[in-house]
């Protein structure tokens, strides 16, 4: 699906109380000499901004720094392939790319956990909402004194030498509009602000500040403070969790740690500390 630009739609404002990104603001805002974002660019729907922005950068037409971001995407993915669709202008849903040829490919797996840095830094700075991380990848905040997702992160190699980094955020999802129960939003966690433009601004800032950081420690987690960071905003650890692994096999213990390689380490009954890589997990609740 071609990406249709926000200023050739004469809907956008047919939702009065969700209006259109600026993206010429946006521009204003972030975009700036020695700075990492190159550009920035807001369409109002497209399938997925990563499909899209990972054909760009494999055709050689986006450099470092690139955000594309779509009002409404009708193929949005998650980890393993599942969709994630919302109404239009109603969550944040974005890409990035990111060249970082001076750190070991080794440590490139640090990038979606370093993203969920970001974005819940910047949330807490510019909504007011408590968030926390669910290793690997989802955006957790509290509404009604459940836990409940309301954000995830994509990560995806753009050739030889590139990750597009996709994020999605549920920003005014009301409770009639969740696609599960289990799903949530800003507005519903109470923030104190839901203007996207601002919120998007504040995670793209906060983006910034965590790369620069990480990519000047050469992408070493523990000199950066990205691991220990991650490990005081993440929710999965002293939980006991399963984990559903590749070949429908599984693994149920308490998350003690996540160590420099950015796995989820799995204490078992058996008192074999067993580290993670890959695969689905579940937050048990006590027994």
């Amino acid at each position: 699906m071609t990406p249709r630009d926000v200023s050739g739609d004469d809907s956008r404002w047919s939702d009065l109380d969700r209006p259109p990104l600026n993206a010429a603001a946006l521009r204003r805002g972030l975009v700036r000499e020695g700075g990492l974002w190159s550009g920035i660019e807001v369409v109002t729907r497209t399938g997925s901004t990563n499909s899209d922005l990972v054909a760009r950068a494999a055709a050689g037409k986006a450099a470092e720094g690139a955000v594309l971001v779509a009002e409404e995407q009708s193929a949005g993915r998650g980890r393993l392939d599942r969709q994630w669709t919302a109404p239009p202008r109603s969550g944040l849903f974005f890409s990035v790319l990111l060249t970082p040829g001076d750190v070991p490919v080794a440590r490139w797996g640090w990038l979606p956990l370093l993203t969920g840095v970001a974005v819940a830094t910047g949330l807490s700075r510019a909504a007011g909402v408590d968030t926390a991380l669910k290793w690997p990848n989802d955006l957790l905040v509290t509404v009604g004194g459940e836990e409940r997702k309301a954000g995830g992160i994509l990560a995806e190699r753009a050739g030889e030498g590139g990750v597009v980094v996709g994020v999605g955020i549920n920003v005014t999802l009301r409770e009639d509009e969740l696609p599960v129960p289990t799903a949530g939003s800003l507005a519903l966690a109470g923030a104190v602000s839901t203007d996207r433009d601002t919120l998007l601004r504040a995670v793209l800032r906060s983006l910034e500040e965590w790369y620069d950081r990480w990519r000047a420690a050469a992408g070493d987690p523990t000199v950066s403070g990205l691991q220990e960071t991650y490990a005081a905003g993440c929710a999965t650890l002293g939980r006991t969790v399963r984990a559903e692994l590749p070949g429908d096999r599984s693994l149920v213990g308490e998350a003690v740690a996540v160590d420099g390689d950015g796995r989820l380490v799995i204490a078992t009954e058996e008192g074999v500390q067993q580290p993670v890589g890959a695969g689905d997990i579940v937050h048990l609740r006590p027994a």
